[in-house]
């Protein structure tokens, strides 16, 4: 589809596709929309947020989000939920406090300046239908602390972040190059904060922390290096964490997202690709923003690898706590070309930053980006991945 083709399709209907799979491309008046989060609050009620502009980067992306009621064949309006006149906000996480109240974090960084980035929490009421949020509040972390996937709580009580850091390189601009995952660890709901790293995790990033059973726990990454995705153990309840290593899922450089199934397997999407399967590369993620910064990039860490295409995506299923995912099917496909972040030329054709979660009624929902141009939902019925419901 043209970018044209999309904004038409973008008005937050749920249609059935030529699968035979409910999907809808989310209303939103930015064209440029990236980095979908999805949660299910306690009426049922699905809440969708992403962040919206011109060009990730750019300090006109902020933060958006979306409801889909229980019977609801659409999505709500869009409604903006940051806006730093000088910052890209972006990768919006929800989480909830003890007390039972929501809670939005998100990055806010100077142009593609990642070690630079902020941290910023912000209560988030959905309230007879209406999402709102307050005003910003700094978390004390170190710049250059940037979240992805899901806060989860240790045994001990204690609240995890998981997180990555981009490092900064004096003299030098950010490419990557010596990111490192950590968690961040907070025993007073969320007030203040002490963070702690992953050993051996240069490249690893955006971890996703799965509870398993007891004081077992896996975390998954992306990789900067596009080899795989590589998997971690705790087995203290999340106080420590052993070094990532590969699992036998391809990763491209770009974010995944793993949960616990209520059978107990585990549900990967991804786009299965790596530098090893396509020659694709671009300079940077930030290449067309830019000029006029004229610092050498990062040496030394490990080498990212940018542009691998960010298609098909799938959706995989282990059973050994996953180390393998041997059962995959693809949810959607296209080139996955990603040469660059533009979203109105027509050249990028990803469908990355997938988010998950299974419903009560054993339906797997996804939101994902859809050529840079949307954000796309589709829900999997129950037993889908095994084959059945086709």
């Amino acid at each position: 589809m043209t970018p044209d083709e999309i904004a038409a399709r973008m008005t937050g209907q749920i249609v059935p596709n030529e699968a035979g799979l409910m999907e809808a491309y989310l209303p939103s008046p930015m064209v440029q929309n990236h980095a979908a989060f999805i949660e299910q609050l306690d009426d049922g009620t699905l809440a969708c947020l992403w962040f919206g502009g011109t060009l990730e980067g750019k300090s006109d992306i902020s933060i958006y989000g979306s409801t889909l009621p229980v019977g609801a064949d659409s999505w709500s309006a869009p409604v903006r939920l940051s806006d730093d006149p000088e910052r890209s906000e972006q990768n919006p996480v929800l989480t909830r406090n003890a007390q039972g109240r929501w809670h939005l974090v998100h990055t806010a960084q100077p142009a593609g300046n990642q070690d630079e980035c902020l941290l910023r929490e912000r209560e988030i009421s959905f309230e007879n239908g209406a999402l709102r949020s307050s005003e910003p509040r700094l978390i004390d972390l170190p710049l250059g602390t940037f979240v992805r996937g899901r806060f989860v709580r240790r045994t001990d009580g204690a609240w995890m972040m998981p997180v990555f850091r981009c490092i900064s390189r004096p003299g030098q601009r950010w490419n990557g190059s010596h990111d490192t995952a950590g968690v961040a660890v907070s025993h007073d709901d969320g007030k203040t904060w002490s963070l702690s790293e992953v050993p051996g995790s240069i490249g690893s990033v955006h971890m996703t922390i799965v509870p398993l059973d007891g004081e077992h726990m896996v975390a998954f990454y992306r990789r900067r290096q596009s080899d795989f995705v590589h998997r971690s153990e705790s087995l203290d309840g999340g106080i420590t964490w052993s070094a990532p290593e590969a699992t036998d899922v391809p990763n491209n450089n770009s974010s995944i997202n793993v949960v616990r199934l209520a059978d107990g397997r585990l549900a990967m999407v991804c786009n299965p690709a790596s530098a090893a399967t396509s020659s694709d590369r671009r300079v940077s993620l930030y290449d067309e923003i830019e000029e006029g910064d004229d610092r050498p990039d990062a040496t030394g860490g490990c080498s990212p690898i940018w542009g691998v295409p960010r298609a098909p995506l799938t959706l995989g299923v282990s059973t050994d706590g996953g180390r393998t995912f041997p059962l995959r099917r693809i949810i959607d496909n296209s080139p996955g070309t990603c040469l660059a972040n533009n979203s109105l030329d027509g050249r990028n054709k990803e469908l990355s930053y997938p988010y998950l979660l299974e419903g009560p009624d054993g339906a797997i929902h996804v939101a994902y980006t859809y050529f840079r141009r949307a954000i796309k939902y589709v829900r999997l019925p129950k037993g889908w991945i095994d084959g059945e419901n086709n």
